[in-house]
């Protein structure tokens, strides 16, 4: 098991849309959230720390999800 922090920037717009979808992936593994408000430009930020086992899964099915936006991950730490 892996805790990996994942940073997924989108437009403000289509936060509550893609962030539904996101939370069905990792609901039970969830361990903690963040929303940081929008940028001038319309950018949300929001991060998460979830714990996981196959990261590069996980990364691949958000990156299907958040089309218009970017995501990057670190991992934490491994348990």
């Amino acid at each position: 098991m892996k805790i990996v922090e994942l940073d997924i920037k989108l437009p403000y717009e289509k936060r509550g849309k893609v962030l539904a979808k996101i939370l069905d992936k990792v609901r039970g593994n969830l361990k903690d959230i963040h929303f940081l408000p929008p940028t001038s430009k319309g950018i949300s930020e929001i991060r998460m720390e979830v714990v996981e086992e196959n990261v590069q899964k996980l990364l691949a099915d958000i990156k299907k999800i958040v089309r218009d936006g970017k995501v990057s991950f670190k991992v934490m730490s491994e348990a």
